[in-house]
């Protein structure tokens, strides 16, 4: 029943027929494999791009944030340090009121003194009138 063909039994023609299937079906399903595989790393290429930029626009506002926040700190400080100014000036006029309200005070000790010296001196004046009379 076999013949030779060329040296090769129809036996071994099928049999290396069938390799040859089997190969090319391997080669078919390499293929498929590599093509989803480079399906599969586009896809991954383009989820980390995405990721990339969306982790860049979230730095980018956190970066927004950070300068809103200090610019905001320094509005604060720039308040803090004119309030401290204003508390200073009004403390020195506190001082110097009190100052003027003691110089006020002894002013008017000394005038309660000569107003009394003054008031014994014209009684005493009173009373040689009324002697003189």
């Amino acid at each position: 029943m076999s013949s030779v063909v060329s040296g090769v039994s129809v036996d071994e023609f099928q049999a290396l027929e069938q390799k040859v299937l089997r190969a090319v079906e391997v080669v078919k399903r390499e293929r498929e494999s590599r093509a989803a595989a480079e399906a599969e790393v586009v896809s991954l290429r383009r989820q980390l791009a995405e990721q990339a930029e969306e982790a860049q626009t979230q730095i980018a506002a956190a970066h927004s944030k950070v300068e809103a926040a200090q610019s905001q700190f320094a509005s604060v400080q720039s308040q803090a340090d004119a309030a401290q100014s204003k508390a200073e000036a009004a403390h020195s006029k506190a001082q110097a009121a009190m100052s003027e309200k003691e110089a006020i005070e002894s002013q008017v000790a000394v005038l309660v003194q000569e107003r009394e010296a003054v008031r014994q001196r014209v009684e005493q004046m009173m009373h040689q009138i009324d002697e003189l009379l």
